[in-house]
């Protein structure tokens, strides 16, 4: 399979960083963690992003939380679609729902209809599970009750697509950013979608929150909702009866098709509103008996009805001619959807008068396109990359003959299709009701297909498995095309990216791995090592490994990169030992078999290295260093990106067996450079001025690591901001190193500072707060105010047997500091024991 080249893209394998300036590999998840770190015996500041090892983390390749600034209230997080024309309110239903809700419940939305808001004895259910056969309404009913509650008195609206659990993490993650949610991080995903539940759990703010499309209970049960405080509503939908969707305050509400009535009434309503009451006529009721009662067939035939200037009856008669001769197409005993054959043929006819327009051959490639993809949806820039503008303009028909004289015969030439061409076939689509095209700024769900639609496209208009083929490498090369580079700054473009991509290699198969594997195979993997999604990554790509040795070989260059990838997943998920021995397998047979001065090689024999450094084994990590220093300077050059990366590594591993004198001419060579490459505000030439100053605190030059300490504090309060983690960090290591040389007193104003904007922005319980709370007893220790440390340490000490268990080495350090400030207390003031 070939693909369209994309600019900025280099090789797909995962580089790592150690505590010092992360490898600039493609698509390479940033390790560092500012927030490592906390308090050694004795209450001294541990080897961290506060000691000695310090970090400072790019900006460019770490998703940061922004200032905070005030939450603007109310607030809607998702897409939620709009409602149909001629929705139906479906009363009956709303009614069962409303009364499983219960009263207390009802204040969330407020709806005009009377029975929107009801009252029901007993203890109201917290979430309620419509589950019905596709097509038959339940996302627009929850769809309904999401817009009443947008413009009721909810504060917040969260609706995301559920048939994924990555998606929910996705919107539940940027709605803790939102929210300004205790604990959350701004850079892994889990963390702040665990931190948005326990903000929902606990707040009083009137909520309602949409899982559209459940299909897999086991993910989806650590991700349920709760409102201790009853100010909140769970509403999802799925096609499942399975009794996991149940219990724990779930109630189960079945969902099926219109009533004769409802369905009546919707295509009354649906032509009436246009203008096109005359297309009714006495067949109408036979019409919707037809069609099932089945909400989207009744759409599909609406919208064709109101293109073609269709009465009922010459629908029906069209309808009943065409499932007819369906049976070649898809037998009845084929239809395991229940409703697999009013769709087909509902969408065969719409497609028939498609076929009609200027633009209809490409609405038909266009809709194979979209069916291959997430039936959530996907961007509209995907219909202006030249992959999907190419295949279009295959099918697209083909210019008049030109006669070129001299050759003296017909050619035709394939007509340019343009983004402007695909987005008017996308319009058709959508008028016609097979898709719903959005337009609207920044969503990108854009372009959504509902799934009994988009398998009846699948199953039904692919002329030939080749035609399904060259779609699926179009899709591919389409979403590898606008992938960004750092996805992890654009958390919700990277799930829907994700899922896109999971949908079409779900349809695609083994067709996205002829002659090598599709590199956005690799993309989706790497987009889960950078949001931090380590049981997800592990499990991704433990799957791609299976996958390229069953389709490529043991020894093929992409199963080595997935083995590196897979060793990668394990480090982040903390099985290290498993990550070791599979990257050392990994090293060796990319030295048996691509050499060993490859850059695949380099990259990860620099990734063992820093595995090696940060399990204590220094001296294997600076072998391999000094050996990467050598081999980048003789490959890539002096002042290449890579070859500077590899010096402060290097540096790194020089601080940590204590070499500090080379690892202070190493560094101060690295800052030089990155001045004069990438000038003085540069974010990589403050990563290296920083460990440049612990180096020199390290080796008590802090005098200097101070000078040095206040530029880049000033540098990042004026480039990032006073309340941009980095900056805080920056302030965190001034204080270290006034600590150090003896003015405590500005250590201890810097760090009560730190402690009170870490609790703000992320929480009391963060990991980085109890790191700033330690720290600063460290310091009130330091000067002199015993009980004050004390109390501190007993604070940290409690939250973190609380949040990490007793056996945690961070607990365990910091009962060491207490112990130890317990045992100064008792020498200075023998009295008071």
């Amino acid at each position: 399979m070939s693909f369209l080249p994309r600019p900025r893209r280099k090789r797909n394998a995962t580089s790592l960083a150690d505590s010092t300036v992360p490898e600039k590999a493609p698509y390479a998840p940033s390790p560092v963690s500012a927030g490592a770190g906390g308090i050694a015996a004795g209450g001294e500041i541990k080897a961290s992003a506060l000691g000695d090892n310090s970090q400072v983390m790019y900006v460019e390749h770490q998703y940061m939380a922004q200032p905070a600034t005030p939450v603007q209230w109310p607030m809607v997080v998702g897409t939620v679609p709009g409602l149909a024309s001629a929705f139906q309110p479906r009363d009956g239903l709303r009614r069962v729902v409303n009364e499983a809700r219960g009263h207390s419940h009802s204040v969330i939305l407020a709806s005009d209809n009377p029975a929107a808001v009801l009252s029901a004895p007993g203890p109201p259910a917290t979430a309620q599970v419509m589950s019905g056969g596709g097509g038959v309404g339940k996302s627009q009913l929850a769809a309904a009750y999401a817009r009443e509650a947008i413009s009721g008195s909810a504060d917040l609206v969260l609706w995301t697509p559920a048939h994924d659990v990555q998606q929910v993490l996705t919107l539940y993650a940027q709605a803790a950013l939102l929210v300004q949610a205790p604990g959350r991080t701004g850079q892994d995903l889990e963390t702040d979608a665990r931190a948005f539940m326990t903000w929902l759990a606990a707040t009083d703010r009137r909520w309602l929150v949409v899982l559209d499309d459940l299909t897999d209970p086991d993910a989806i049960e650590p991700w349920w909702p709760d409102s201790h405080r009853g100010s909140g509503w769970t509403l999802a939908t799925t096609r499942m009866k399975d009794p996991r969707l149940t219990g724990g305050g779930r109630t189960r509400i079945d969902v099926d098709v219109y009533t004769p009535a409802e369905a009546t009434t919707y295509l009354t309503a649906r032509l009436t509103h246009d203008r096109k009451g005359h297309l009714l006529d006495d067949q109408a009721p036979a019409l919707a008996e037809a069609l099932g009662y089945l909400p989207l067939a009744l759409g599909h035939a609406a919208a064709y009805m109101l293109r073609e200037n269709a009465t009922c009856s010459a629908y029906l008669h069209q309808f009943t001619d065409r499932a007819a001769r369906l049976d070649e197409l898809l037998p009845r005993w084929a239809d395991t959807e229940g409703y697999g054959r009013h769709i087909t043929t509902t969408l065969l006819l719409a497609l028939d008068a498609t076929d009609r327009d200027p633009h209809g051959p490409l609405a038909r490639a266009t809709l194979h396109i979209t069916a291959l993809l997430d039936p959530a949806g996907h961007p509209t820039s995907l219909w202006h990359t030249p992959a999907l503008t190419t295949y279009l303009a295959q099918h697209q028909p083909t210019a008049p003959p030109r006669r070129k004289r001299w050759l003296r015969r017909h050619t035709t030439q394939p007509t340019p299709v343009t983004s402007g061409d695909a987005e008017a076939a996308l319009r058709l689509l959508d008028r016609y009701g097979l898709i719903t095209y959005d337009t609207s700024a920044g969503n990108y769900r854009a372009v959504r297909i509902h799934a009994l639609t988009a398998r009846a496209v699948r199953e039904t208009t692919f002329q030939d498995q080749q035609s399904a083929v060259a779609a699926a490498a179009a899709a591919a090369n389409a979403l590898y095309y606008i992938w960004p580079d750092l996805d992890q700054t654009q958390r919700e473009l990277a799930g829907v990216l994700r899922a896109n991509t999971d949908s079409l290699t779900a349809h695609a198969q083994d067709h996205l791995w002829t002659p090598d594997s599709h590199p956005v195979l690799r993309l989706a993997g790497m987009s889960l090592l950078n949001a931090n999604l380590h049981s997800a990554a592990t499990a991704y790509w433990g799957d791609m490994v299976a996958e390229c040795e069953r389709l490529l070989g043991e020894d093929h260059p992409d199963t080595l990169i997935a083995r590196g990838n897979l060793a990668s997943s394990y480090w982040q998920a903390g099985r290290i030992s498993e990550a070791i021995d599979l990257l050392e397998r990994v090293v060796a047979d990319n030295e048996r078999l691509l050499g060993e001065d490859h850059p695949d090689t380099l990259i990860d024999r620099s990734n063992l290295a820093v595995f090696y450094g940060q399990t204590g084994r220094t001296g294997e990590a600076i072998a391999i260093k000094e050996r990467v220093v050598a081999e980048r300077e003789r490959l890539l050059g002096e002042d290449h990106p890579d070859t500077l990366i590899a010096r402060g590594n290097l540096a790194a591993s020089y601080r940590q067996a204590g070499r500090i004198g080379e690892a202070i001419d190493l560094l101060e060579r690295v800052v030089a450079e990155r001045e004069r490459l990438l000038g003085e505000d540069h974010p990589d030439t403050l990563v290296d001025r920083s460990n440049l100053a612990a180096s020199f605190r390290q080796a008590g030059r802090t005098g200097e690591a101070i000078v040095i300490e206040e530029r880049v504090v000033a540098d990042h309060e004026r480039l990032l901001g006073k309340d941009h983690p980095n900056t805080l960090i920056a302030r965190a290591l001034l204080a270290a190193s006034y600590g150090q040389a003896g003015r405590t007193g500005e250590a201890i104003v810097i760090e009560e500072r730190v402690v009170a904007d870490r609790a703000r922005l992320l929480g009391e319980d963060h990991p980085d707060t109890l790191m700033a709370r330690g720290n600063l007893a460290a310091s009130y220790r330091q000067a002199g105010r015993i009980g004050e440390a004390i109390d501190l340490l007993e604070r940290v000490v409690a939250e973190r047997e609380r949040l990490l268990g007793e056996d945690h080495p961070d607990t365990l350090a910091a009962r060491r500091a207490q112990a130890s400030a317990l045992v100064k207390l008792a020498v200075d003031n023998p009295k008071l024991f």
